[in-house]
């Protein structure tokens, strides 16, 4: 201990090193109007997503400092119906390294513009499959994790305690029939039975409604033991639970829901990366905020350990075996090398409580069980994603 003393006082002493290394990454945001929702009592920050670039931009700051790295993080954000292309190649004349939080054609649009040829593009926003499978692209890598990575941990957990005969609650917006149809081909994988199926259509104040309407929305459906909801834009799950006419659990996007990162997450050192965050934003981390955080560590852990700020070299290193981030929850993350995808453990959480973490040891996988979370490669139809010779 005492030599580890020493050492960080003569680094102390020395002072940073000097700069050898300019690391300059982007974040490009598309201002996409949220659909309005039956309350306002979770409003959206106006800096998510960003604000866990920016904690992510500290973080490699703090290594750097001392190992000749300079890190900048330029922040972009656009209206709604602008068009986003000028400014993503204005952004990637000035950087190599993209932070990307927009709808799934323009991610895949900003990829194929022949500026973002060498470059490294990070989806932080988007669980749509169709970025992991046909609609992949070789430079866009995910940190978030995908709709079927989130079905599938759900529905391990219900496996594990045979709950195995479920109904399936879902709203009309396109990300909650993503998530609905996540669900119900995770279902079928993991031999659960989706006994029935209902659409959220009511447009009514369910906040003086709720306790006459629910119970009578949900009389009808088949037995089962748990109550799955597809709500991810938040318009009416939180008036799910204690509601429903038999009394079941709820899980999906209210009750016991899959997530990348929640406040509630503490341990593995989680507790630190949280306090962290409620210093520089003001609030508390969120998936998106988590997966901006990874993206940027992700360029830091590799120019760190490469000693080089290439695209060509660092994709081919994040993409290789010997990548590891240290993500606060348990297990080392890395990415799948056929379609972009960091793998991840996946925290199933109520409102103040980690229930459990998938994957669990009970799915066996022949090389990392990580990926018996979502698509798997046998599973995926991505054929641009090889690494650069």
């Amino acid at each position: 201990m005492r030599r580890f003393a020493c050492l960080a006082a003569i680094l102390c002493l020395a002072g940073p090193a000097r700069a050898e290394l300019a690391v300059n990454l982007a974040y490009l945001r598309i201002d996409v109007p949220a659909p309005p929702v039956l309350s306002n009592l979770d409003p959206v920050p106006g800096d998510l997503g960003l604000a866990g670039a920016e904690a992510g931009l500290a973080d490699n700051r703090t290594t750097g400092r001392f190992l000749g790295q300079d890190y900048t993080l330029e922040a972009i954000t656009l209206g709604a119906g602008t068009d986003p292309l000028p400014a993503a190649r204005d952004a990637l004349a000035r950087s190599r390294f993209l932070v990307l939080d927009a709808p799934v054609a323009t991610l895949q649009a900003i990829a194929d513009l022949p500026e973002a040829r060498d470059a490294i593009l990070f989806n932080v926003s988007s669980g749509a499959e169709t970025l992991r499978s046909e609609g992949c692209r070789a430079n866009l890598f995910h940190t978030l994790p995908s709709d079927a990575m989130r079905a599938d941990a759900l529905m391990q957990f219900l496996t594990v305690r045979r709950w195995t005969d479920l109904a399936l609650i879902a709203g009309t917006h396109e990300r909650d029939l993503a998530l609905a149809e996540a669900l119900r081909v995770s279902a079928t994988k993991f031999g659960l039975k989706l006994r029935g199926e209902k659409s959220w259509v009511f447009d009514a104040d369910m906040r003086r409604n709720a306790a006459q309407e629910v119970p009578l929305f949900t009389q009808d459906l088949p037995a089962h033991d748990v109550l799955l909801i597809a709500d991810e834009t938040g318009d009416f799950s939180r008036y799910i639970p204690f509601n429903t006419w038999e009394p079941r659990p709820v899980a999906g996007s209210e009750g016991l829901r899959p997530v990348a990162w929640s406040r509630v997450v503490e341990q593995w050192g989680a507790a630190q990366l949280q306090s962290r965050f409620r210093k520089h934003a003001g609030r508390d981390m969120r998936p998106e905020d988590y997966a901006a955080w990874a993206a940027v560590r992700t360029i830091g852990e590799a120019v760190t350990r490469t000693g080089s700020t290439d695209p060509a070299l660092l994709r081919n290193y994040i993409l290789s075996p010997e990548f590891e981030l240290a993500g606060f929850k348990g297990r080392p993350m890395s990415f799948r090398d056929w379609n972009g995808q960091m793998r991840q453990p996946i925290p199933l959480v109520q409102e103040t409580a980690v229930v459990a973490m998938a994957p669990f040891e009970w799915f066996l996988h022949p090389q990392n069980d990580l990926d018996t979370l979502g698509l798997d490669r046998p599973e995926s139809t991505c054929t641009r994603f090889k690494p650069e010779s």
